[in-house]
């Protein structure tokens, strides 16, 4: 039996059985799930109706992520699934769908941030040591000088972003949906939602040591 969309073979509200009066139709089909997961990139090529294609992503381990208070987009790798609202078996078996909450490579974006600046963010702050943060204009020309120290005058980072960058890990949502683009694009957290998401890790992780 194959997976079928309509709702015919389901029963009344009130309980009571439907009469059978035609069999399934092929517009009517439903297709496994992709249950896309971490690994080198593996995207299958699926005929929709009308000729359509969707491409099914079996394995994805990079995508765009975008840093939306910067407007600065860059490509980064996925590491972990580490939350979904919807079943926590998605995230034991580490799947990537919509909506779920990635932890994704920093590097890019502090790389970035560090060029259009010319501060360097995500230092780990050690005891004892009274280290001098690196002069990034240093061989710069006058007129990037210049350019940089203004850009400097509106700059604001959040500390919660600045902790994360310094882990070498940032928390991000998936916005794309894998198994019908075949790409794993989303943004990164931050402000209210990654607070809000924070909270959600630090609870599940007390309720994991009881």
């Amino acid at each position: 039996m194959g997976i079928s969309r309509d709702s015919r073979h389901k029963r009344r509200a009130t309980g009571g059985k439907r009469e059978q009066y035609r069999k399934k139709r092929k517009f009517e089909l439903g297709r496994q799930p992709a249950m896309t997961k971490i690994g080198p990139k593996r995207v299958h090529e699926v005929r929709g109706r009308g000729g359509n294609m969707k491409f099914r992503a079996i394995r994805l381990e990079t995508g765009n992520f975008s840093w939306g208070s910067e407007v600065c987009t860059r490509k980064a790798r996925i590491l972990d699934v580490v939350y979904n609202a919807s079943n926590n078996e998605l995230v034991r078996t580490k799947t990537l769908v919509k909506n779920s909450i990635v932890q994704v490579d920093a590097h890019p974006f502090k790389a970035w941030y560090e060029a259009h600046y010319g501060v360097e963010i995500g230092r780990k702050k050690r005891k004892g040591q009274g280290e001098e943060a690196k002069d990034l204009l240093k061989d710069k020309s006058d007129h990037v000088k210049r350019k940089i120290t203004q850009r400097q005058t509106t700059r604001v980072l959040d500390p919660a972003l600045d902790d994360l960058i310094s882990g070498g890990r940032l928390l991000a949502c998936i916005a794309s949906r894998p198994g019908q683009c075949g790409r794993c694009d989303g943004y990164i957290l931050e402000g209210k939602e990654l607070e809000f998401y924070q909270k959600k890790l630090q609870a599940k992780k007390k309720g994991q040591q009881k």
